[in-house]
């Protein structure tokens, strides 16, 4: 027999002019007939005699009896004339859409960096003075651009974020106790905002377990101005599946979600563009009232249905922005090789000759991890560098997380993209077979288990391959962005970084001092005086290669925590700069 399933009660009702439906009489056949009853009640010129709908007598006396709203008779006019009635959702400027936002709503802001951010409406939003905003967003844009012209003003009391990234004032404000910040992994982000407007109020997924800012709870939300925790972040609960831990994580909505798209219809529907779309369409679908602005809007039938990106179901108004910045968060270009930074030849090394000369190797000794046919996500920096490397024999496909697979290289100068970044926000280009997707969607890939390598950097590795790469409590915050759900996903988990810290302490250590991205998630780890594999079963690290000219004493000093060495140990292999 099947087994009972836990419950909650909702008590959610569903009411339309005055006839209660329950799930308890909502049979297929008898809801369609009854709405065509009421269809035919209102226009009853709509059905022969031949096409009236089998709706038993008794409850055509209830429904005839039944007094029925003006907005009931709307939606029904609306869904049935044959007149062609148009559902236009246009306003006539950012203004009068975001005018009854109200102080102390909770608010959805599409985009990806600068990426897809609705700036009209943003600024608009700015003009009203309306305060103690929640906003749920990836991040908050830059100092003087996106939301951070509302952080400026202090209209925001709470940010809802996995990055903070290059905002001063974002950072700033926070360690001040000036802003209160919910930080939340990159893919817990997007797919409580998809839950949300799917109506799931909460699921069970393994990214943040062993962490402090999902699991255990008690990372700081909110600074006094002394520096000591106003509110902390509250502990999750948890369950295991098949031997694994999850943890909870609840769905998130709005009052309102303000989107950035390419192109709409005056109905609402919509087509993004690029790596634009990002988190706008699970925004706009998690929204009391989803507003969108658009550089181009055309009349219904101008827009093929199956190049519609998001249904008008979900957008109940439209502005056309007047213009767009589209400013570049980072602009990366393809420099021809003679241009590219090379070490210098002759002379003393120097301290920025020397780590040059470290990453180049680090970033050597990455590529060799690619397989032919593999799909990779390349963290910021170090990871993403070892591209320009893979061997001319090896086909690989990068995932990056902010929605595109197959990412191409860098656009040549001039022919950059605004609307085409990576999850580093730098500008890169396409490749035939590439395809572009939604956030919730790309981090259901990652989740899902069919990335097959993630290589990233980290602030800290422990001997049991646990991970610490997102802030430094009281002085640095980035935020976790998506490097809990890429560890978490079961895909092996290289990291890339320099042995030793500037200040000369090590970053390889018995137990990792930094919150922690991910437990027990590293297989190896890569830096410029060797190669170390993780044996989780005994939790304890395996030197596999050493750096040409590097001793292992000289590793031993440089690492905390001790280590096995291979019989096979060898020279830290290195991809051919000419292959």
């Amino acid at each position: 027999k099947s087994t009972p399933r836990n419950t909650q009660s909702s008590g959610i009702n569903a009411e339309y002019g005055g006839v209660c439906l329950s799930p308890a009489s909502s049979q297929q056949d008898r809801s369609v007939d009854i709405a065509r009853f009421l269809v035919q009640k209102i226009n009853p010129n709509l059905h022969s005699k031949q096409q009236r709908p089998r709706v038993p007598l008794k409850m055509q006396r209830i429904v005839t009896r039944t007094k029925i709203s003006p907005l009931t008779k709307t939606f029904v006019r609306c869904f049935s004339s044959t007149s062609g009635t148009k559902l236009n959702k246009v306003y006539p400027s950012a203004a009068e859409a975001v005018k009854d936002i109200k102080s102390g709503q909770r608010l959805l802001v599409g985009g990806f960096g600068l990426c897809g951010i609705p700036e009209n409406l943003i600024v608009a939003l700015r003009e009203t003075g309306v305060k103690d905003l929640t906003v749920i967003s990836n991040n908050a844009g830059v100092d003087d651009f996106g939301l951070g012209l509302l952080l400026q003003t202090k209209q925001i009391r709470r940010m809802i974020s996995s990055y903070v990234g290059e905002n001063k004032t974002f950072e700033r404000q926070y360690l001040t106790g000036e802003l209160e910040v919910e930080l939340t992994p990159q893919g817990n982000l997007a797919e409580r905002i998809r839950a949300g407007g799917a109506g799931i109020p909460a699921f069970y997924t393994p990214t943040g377990v062993g962490t402090v800012i999902v699991e255990e709870g008690g990372f700081p939300i909110k600074y006094n101005p002394d520096g000591t925790i106003a509110i902390k972040s509250q502990p999750r609960e948890t369950r295991e599946y098949n031997g694994r831990k999850y943890v909870l994580e609840e769905a998130l909505t709005g009052d309102f979600a303000l989107i950035k798209a390419y192109k709409a219809d005056t109905r609402g529907n919509l087509i993004f563009r690029n790596t634009a779309r990002n988190f706008n369409p699970p925004m706009a679908t998690a929204a009391k009232i989803c507003i969108a602005e658009v550089e181009e809007i055309v009349e219904p039938g101008e827009l093929r249905p199956d190049e519609i990106h998001l249904p008008g179901i979900y957008v109940q108004r439209l502005i056309k922005g007047p213009s767009y910045e589209k400013r570049i968060e980072r602009l990366t270009l393809d420099a021809p090789k003679d241009q590219q930074a090379k070490p210098k030849e002759g002379g003393k090394p120097g301290k920025s000759n020397e780590a040059m000369l470290k990453r180049e190797n680090i970033i050597r000794r990455a590529a060799l991890e690619f397989e032919d046919g593999m799909y990779c996500n390349l963290g910021i920096g170090i990871p993403t560098l070892a591209s320009n490397y893979i061997p001319k024999n090896i086909s690989i496909e990068l995932q990056s997380e902010n929605g595109l697979l197959g990412m191409g290289p860098y656009p040549k100068p001039g022919q950059q993209d605004a609307d085409l970044i990576n999850a580093g926000k730098e500008t890169v280009t396409t490749r035939p077979g590439s395809s572009i997707f939604s956030s919730s969607d790309s981090f259901a890939m990652i989740r899902g288990g069919h990335v097959d390598l993630t290589i990233l950097g980290a602030m800290q590795v422990s001997s049991r391959g646990d991970l610490a790469n997102w802030v430094i409590p009281g002085q640095m915050v980035k935020g976790p962005g998506g490097a809990m759900d890429l560890v978490s996903s079961g895909s092996r988990v290289v990291v890339t970084m320099e042995h030793c810290a500037k200040d000369g302490t090590p970053k390889i250590l018995d137990n990792c001092t930094l919150p922690l991205t991910g437990k027990g998630c590293v297989d190896r780890i890569i830096t410029d005086m060797g190669v170390f594999d993780v044996n989780k079963s005994k939790g304890t690290l395996i030197l596999v290669e050493s750096a040409e000219g590097v001793t292992v004493d000289q590793i031993r000093k440089a690492t905390g925590c001790s280590f096995e060495v291979s019989p096979n140990l060898k020279t830290m292999s290195q991809v051919q700069v000419d292959c």
